[in-house]
């Protein structure tokens, strides 16, 4: 059963609110969401079919063991994610748990979901004002991301204010605005090029002034590489922690699941420059390098916190580990 914004949100208090009708948010009904995360990374789970194909379920021997590892690994699992897993698989057999193929595609699944990190994949809202600061790559979804995360929390009972500290890139702050309309959410922003941080603290100002619950900080995307620019990011979250010493309360990387490998890197490198909370995976809506999520959760000990198929509101989801190892793995 996969996980409910409610759940996911730390800090609300009182019942859910009643599920929104699919029409209201371009989503689709119950149930739907798991089809469509399925038909997402069907490129992913083909593949992984095609190559475990060839297995022979009843002589569990090193051939089959090396097979497993090439498709792991083509799936962009990541190298020690993928000796984990088949480390994991061997035992099992070894010890008589795995002796046909329907044994063996539960625990490979299994075997997956271990591989996610169990930090908090809950995102802080407890604090008054609670700071979310939403990072990454352009291109990633990061502008869209923030959109839909400020819906859901609205739907919450939540106030949120958005911070357009993304004054880099042309269009940016426009973009922002036009989804905070669509969020219902009012949006703090200065003219394009004007310095990020001055947005964020104009925006910490007007969220005490009018008791927002929750600020949420658009930030330029940029490359890991393009160093003037990360050390900007490190000066945002200066500000944010010069007016709320414990901000920001949870930092966000988007990532592109279609990157693959590049995607981990970037994690890494995102993780050491503004210690990210959580991963939020986009564009799973036909990647066959689905696995790339098992890479970078476990090898950077990063919870995946949200899931992004779409454009519409409900396409963004509170990701659900054993959801996702069905939806990759055939069988």
């Amino acid at each position: 059963m996969t996980k409910s914004w409610h759940q996911v949100f730390k800090g609300l208090s009182g019942a859910p609110p009643e599920p929104v009708a699919a029409a209201e948010t371009g989503g689709e009904k119950k149930g739907g969401w798991l089809k469509r995360l399925r038909k997402g990374l069907a490129k992913s789970r083909q593949t992984m079919q095609q190559q475990l194909s060839a297995i022979m379920f009843d002589r569990l021997d090193a051939e089959v063991w090396e097979q497993l590892e090439e498709t792991l690994i083509y799936a962009d699992c990541g190298v020690a994610s993928t000796v984990h897993v088949v480390e994991a698989m061997e035992q099992a057999a070894n010890q008589g748990i795995i002796r046909d193929r329907d044994q063996f595609y539960t625990h490979l699944k299994q075997s997956l979901v271990d591989m996610f990190a169990v930090g908090d994949y809950q995102i802080d809202v407890s604090h008054q004002p609670s700071v979310i600061m939403v990072v990454g790559v352009n291109g990633t979804g990061k502008t869209t991301t923030i959109g839909k995360i400020a819906y859901h929390l609205k739907r919450e009972g939540k106030s949120v204010l958005l911070a357009a500290a993304d004054t880099f890139r042309a269009a940016a702050i426009e973009q922002l605005v036009e989804w905070g309309k669509r969020a219902d959410c009012p949006v703090i922003r200065q003219e394009h090029g004007s310095d990020p941080g001055a947005v964020v603290f104009d925006a910490i100002a007007a969220s005490r002034s009018r008791g927002s619950d929750v600020i949420i900080v658009d930030t330029a995307g940029r490359l890991h590489t393009q160093v003037p620019l990360m050390e900007e990011l490190k000066k945002i979250r200066r500000v944010i922690a010069k007016q709320i010493p414990e901000g920001p309360h949870e930092t966000l990387l988007t990532v592109d699941a279609t990157t693959g490998q590049n995607g981990l890197i970037q994690a890494r490198l995102f993780g050491e420059a503004v210690a990210v909370s959580g991963i939020v995976l986009t564009k799973l809506d036909g990647t066959a390098k689905g696995g790339i999520a098992v890479a970078i959760s476990h090898e950077l000990g990063l919870p995946i916190k949200l899931l992004g198929i779409g454009e519409q509101m409900d396409d963004l989801r509170p990701f659900d580990a054993a959801g996702f190892a069905e939806a990759l793995v055939a069988g």
